[in-house]
Order: C-alpha cells, then sequence, then structure tokens
C-alpha cells in the first residue's frame, strides 16, 4: 500500500473485503450521486474500476457534481446485504467517507453522460473525446489494444525478430497513395515527406544484414476515410524475414495472427488454424468476386459464360455471367427487396432461377434455357430442389464486383455467415500489371517493389498483364488484414520492371535513388508483411468502425475536433518554411 501519496493509496481493482476495517484514501471521478436525506452516497470511478462511498456526513456532499475529480478517506465497511451490487467487483464493500478533497472542479455543463456516450453524435464525442474515453467501454478498447501490442511486440521477439524504428522524416515516394508532405526551413523550395509506409527502410536494413526486422510501424496516407480505414495515420506490423520465400513469410504470419487472435478473441471464437487455405487472385474474383473473401459466408460464385453463350437469352450473349446458388425459403417480398438492392449497386436487373420439387424450373429465365439443356445447368451449379440461382451479368470486371457484393448481401439478409469466427486466408498471385484506360499505358497493379513470377525471363517475354507477382494478402472476415511481398532484389529485374511501367533507369536512380544503390552491395533474397494493428484490434473487438480502437481519432473528413487540425499557422510560420498560400 502506498501510504505516502496525498491523493490516494489504493486504486479499486485492488480493495478487497480484506480491507474491511482499514482507512484508506482513493481517488477518481464522481460518477453517480444520491442524496437519501440523511445520507448520500456516491460512486467514485477510477481507471481501475468504481467503489461506493456513503457520506453519513452530508455536508461533505456540498458543492460536489457529477465527474469532478475528488480524494477520499475513510474506513472500507460492509454494505448492508440488501445493497449489494454484483454487477462490480466491490460490490459487496464501501468506503464512508471521513473527509473529502476537491481536484478537479467541472466548470462547465457536461456535454453528455458519460456512461452513455456512445449513443451519441460522433462529432460531438471526437470533439470531448478526453470525456468519451471516461467511457468504461470506449477505455476498455483502448486497454484492450495496449495488450495486444504488447502481446505483438513479445511474440515477434520470441520469434527471432529485432525491433528497429524507422524514419518519419523521409522522402516523398510517387507510388501508392497520396503523400502529407513536410515543407523544409532549411532547404528552401524541398519537402520531407511521412512514410506511407517502412517499405525502402526495412528492404535495406536487410541489405544492412539485420536478418529478421519488425516495428510496430506508424504510417501516414492522406486517404479518404471507410470503416475499416482511418484517414491520415494508421500502424501495422511491419515485418521483414532475410533469405526468405513466400512460404516462410506465410508462416511466421500465420504463426503471430493466430496467437493473437487464439489469446484475444472472445470466448468460444472458432480461428482458422494454420496453415491458412490460399487462394489465388484470379480464384478469388471468380468465387468471391473480391480479392477480400469472407470465408465466414458459406456461398460461392460460380461462371456461367460459356453455358449462356448456347442459350437464347440475349442480355447474357457475350457478357460474363455469374451465378450464385442459396438453398432457402425466399417470399416474394424477399425478391423484390433484393432486386431493389441489385439496382442500388448499379445492376439492370437480377435473373433467378427457383428449383422446384419435380426439379424443373421456374422464373423468369426458364422460358429462354432449351430443354434438352436443363440438366447440364443443374449438374454444372450442382442444382437440389428448393434451390434458387440467380445470375449476374456484365463485362467480367463488373459481374465480379456485382456477384460479390450480392453474395455478401445474401449471407447477411439469410443470416449465412459463421458466428463468432474469424476465418483467415492468404490471397496470392496479384497481377504485377495492369493496362491503366485513363492514361492508356501499363501502370504497376500494387507494390512495384514485388519480385515478378518467371523473373527477367517473364517480363522480356510475356503481356505484362498476365505477368503475375509474388504479392499476397491476408484476409480475414472480408477484411485485409495485411499485404505483403517478395522483394525485388535484383538490379536488373527492377530496371525492366519500372522500364515496363513507364520509367527509365535516370528515374528509377532520382526516385529510388536509396534502393537503386544499395542493390549493387550484394541483396539478399527478401520477403516480408505488415498486417494492420488498427483493423486486428477493430475485428478482435467486434467494432464496426476503426476509430472505436483508436484513443485520439481523426473524423471521417480527417479532422481532429478536438484540437483543431489542420488549422491555420501564422504567417511567420509560413514564412519560415517559404510557403505562400494562394488564394
Amino acid at each position: 500500500m502506498n501510504t505516502s501519496n496525498v491523493y490516494r493509496n489504493k486504486t479499486m481493482n485492488v480493495i478487497t473485503e480484506a480491507d474491511v476495517g482499514s482507512t484508506l484514501r482513493i481517488a477518481g471521478w464522481v460518477e453517480n450521486i444520491r442524496d437519501h436525506g440523511g445520507v448520500s452516497f456516491i460512486d467514485l470511478r477510477d481507471m481501475y474500476g468504481t467503489m461506493q462511498v456513503v457520506m453519513r456526513d452530508t455536508s461533505l456532499l456540498k458543492g460536489i457534481n457529477k465527474e469532478d475529480c475528488i480524494s477520499v478517506e475513510g474506513p472500507i465497511q460492509h454494505r448492508d446485504e440488501e445493497t449489494y451490487n454484483p454487477k462490480i467487483p466491490t460490490g459487496t464493500i464501501e468506503l464512508e467517507a471521513h473527509t473529502v478533497t476537491m481536484l478537479g472542479k467541472v466548470h462547465r455543463q457536461l456535454p453528455f453522460e458519460i456512461q452513455t456516450s456512445k449513443e451519441i453524435r460522433e462529432d460531438v464525442r471526437l470533439k470531448y473525446r478526453y470525456l468519451d474515453l471516461r467511457n468504461k467501454k470506449v477505455k476498455d478498447n483502448i486497454v484492450f489494444r495496449s495488450q495486444v501490442i504488447s502481446f505483438l511486440r513479445q511474440k515477434m521477439t520470441d520469434m527471432g525478430f529485432l525491433e528497429i524504428q524507422t524514419p518519419i522524416l523521409c522522402a516523398s515516394s510517387p507510388e501508392g497513395a497520396r503523400d502529407y508532405v513536410v515543407p523544409s526551413r532549411k532547404f528552401k523550395g524541398k519537402f520531407y515527406a511521412l512514410p506511407q509506409a517502412p517499405q525502402q527502410y526495412k528492404q535495406l536494413l536487410m541489405v544492412s544484414g539485420f536478418d529478421k526486422y519488425f516495428q510496430i510501424a506508424p504510417c501516414f496516407r492522406d486517404e479518404d476515410a471507410r470503416a475499416d480505414r482511418s484517414p491520415g495515420e494508421f500502424y501495422q506490423l511491419d515485418f521483414e524475414m532475410s533469405f526468405a520465400t513466400q512460404e516462410d513469410v506465410f508462416r511466421a504470419g500465420e504463426e503471430v495472427l493466430t496467437a493473437t487472435f487464439e489469446k484475444f478473441a472472445p470466448e468460444g471464437a472458432a480461428v482458422t488454424a494454420a496453415p491458412y487455405p490460399v487462394i489465388s487472385y484470379k480464384q478469388a474474383m471468380l468465387e468471391f468476386g473480391t480479392d477480400k473473401p469472407d470465408l465466414r459466408n458459406p456461398l460461392r460464385i460460380i461462371d456461367l459464360s460459356e453455358f449462356f453463350s448456347r442459350c437464347t437469352f440475349k442480355p447474357f450473349i457475350g457478357k460474363t455471367v455469374r451465378a450464385i446458388k442459396v438453398h432457402a425459403n425466399m417470399s416474394k417480398g424477399f425478391h423484390e427487396k433484393l432486386l431493389k438492392y441489385a439496382q442500388s449497386i448499379g445492376m439492370g436487373g437480377l435473373g433467378y432461377l427457383q428449383v422446384k420439387d419435380d426439379m424443373s424450373y421456374k422464373g423468369p429465365i426458364d422460358k429462354f434455357i432449351p430443354d434438352d439443356m436443363k440438366s447440364e445447368i443443374a449438374e454444372l451449379a450442382g442444382l437440389e430442389a428448393g434451390d434458387t440461382i440467380f445470375f449476374i451479368a456484365d463485362r467480367e470486371s463488373k459481374a465480379a464486383n456485382y456477384a460479390g457484393q450480392l453474395r455478401n448481401e445474401l449471407g447477411a439478409r439469410l443470416d449465412l455467415l459463421e458466428k463468432n469466427a474469424y476465418r483467415f486466408c492468404f490471397v496470392n498471385d496479384f497481377p504485377m500489371f495492369e493496362f491503366d484506360e485513363e492514361e492508356k499505358k501499363i501502370i504497376f497493379t500494387h507494390n512495384p517493389f514485388s519480385m515478378p513470377q518467371g523473373g527477367l525471363e517473364a517480363l522480356n517475354t510475356k503481356d505484362p498483364t498476365e505477368i503475375l507477382a509474388y504479392q499476397y494478402d491476408i484476409v480475414c472476415n472480408g477484411v485485409e488484414l495485411s499485404s505483403g511481398a517478395v522483394r525485388n532484389h535484383d538490379l536488373e529485374i527492377m530496371v525492366k520492371a519500372f522500364e515496363i511501367a513507364g520509367y527509365t533507369e535516370e528515374d528509377l536512380k532520382e526516385k529510388f535513388g536509396a534502393l537503386y544503390n544499395a542493390f549493387q552491395f550484394g541483396a539478399p533474397p527478401h520477403a516480408g508483411m505488415a498486417p494492420g494493428v488498427d483493423r486486428m484490434i477493430m475485428l478482435l473487438r467486434n467494432e464496426e468502425n476503426i476509430r472505436e480502437v483508436i484513443a485520439f481519432p481523426m473524423n471521417g473528413n480527417a479532422q481532429d475536433l478536438m484540437c483543431g487540425a489542420p488549422g491555420e499557422i501564422t504567417e511567420h510560420q509560413l514564412r519560415e518554411v517559404h510557403i505562400k498560400i494562394r488564394d
């Protein structure tokens, strides 16, 4: 017990019935006040718990309001049995106040009730985030976050990785998302950038001879917000390995993520055991309509393009036709609502067939399928009595996208998703390049520093859009948790890959000079990935919005409503960094 502290000598979580008869000092915030005339009660809350304080000298309550910060001293005693509170650990005891010291007075009306802060508008919560964080559910998310990050650090260290911090002020990167730029005071007209990821630095660490690196890395991207993406900044478990293949990275990623989710997932949750399923990008786009498949959903998409090329239904001829089979009772109203959903995402309509008990069909497309082909579609789609099969027809990319959204919607509306489960998979074999319709040129699809499959020979002989990269994502419950790649450490291959994407060797020297130079001094093969910490915690806490697991998040418009960022700066500050604001 800390007897010397003038504010408290015990926190709420360590006070028990064993303290009955002892005189203690406790400190915290006034959560509730109940004045019963001759006796008053306060629920006093600190970070660790809540305790009832009884004031038989009711003058001690004078001037005290909710959320005042106070220190109270007095003996610990048993509560009357009829007033026990089984919801809190200290529910059988109370402190009888003999002295009360005001530590921090509330001078304004509270903008909201602390205990119900999660129910009010987000902009108000974020403006007064320091009050919102007093809410137990909000605070518990941040405590949980700390525990997860501590575990990740220890796990990575146990796996032989060395934690190294990389710079925050770095050079601007021409690839990826939009940079946050920082003007230089000493070098007029020049700028630093905040790192979108420690990509180049971690590769340079491998060239430096550090075998296994990791860090809980802050990353900065000037992107718009989504439910699973915080604008401005986020954290990732960034790691890289020398002399490593794709499979080596898979094993490391599986080990740390499985251990983390098994430890921190809700009680009874199912977690995918290693090795995780590996799904190619091509297969993912066909079977799930997305490169972020949610494996809790049992529905799969099939391709019926060739089948419908032989039918008489003109809207499907020459189109990519995808189909989803569902075994469920669906009312006319269900079909109408699903059609409205399909139209809301851009589809012109939604064809379907229902399979009757005698294996005949009913539905708007039935008459366009020749009788001699009806058994064929049953075999292709594995149809059984009671099934309904939905059809999506468009050009390939749109058909895949629509089918993926429809699969998700059917899974949600029919309550098909596996409950209390975390289903992981790898998605790999991403295309290295794609044709940009706007720019009318070949561009990198994802990370330009990835090793192309087939190496230099593939770059020299194949259609660039057919070249695959050693790139991979980890997906959990439809959320991209991590991206990574086997890196291109061969200078000749790198020069050729960038040449295909429109960069000269001089461009490569100028824009990526550190890597270009370092790879001339014996670079080892290396690979890595970077699971997102914020997304990981969002999934583990079953939160729908990533801002619920960040202590001081920006709003969806990339504003810090609490501190007023972004904000204006003085003319003197602008002059120091050689900037003039244009009208």
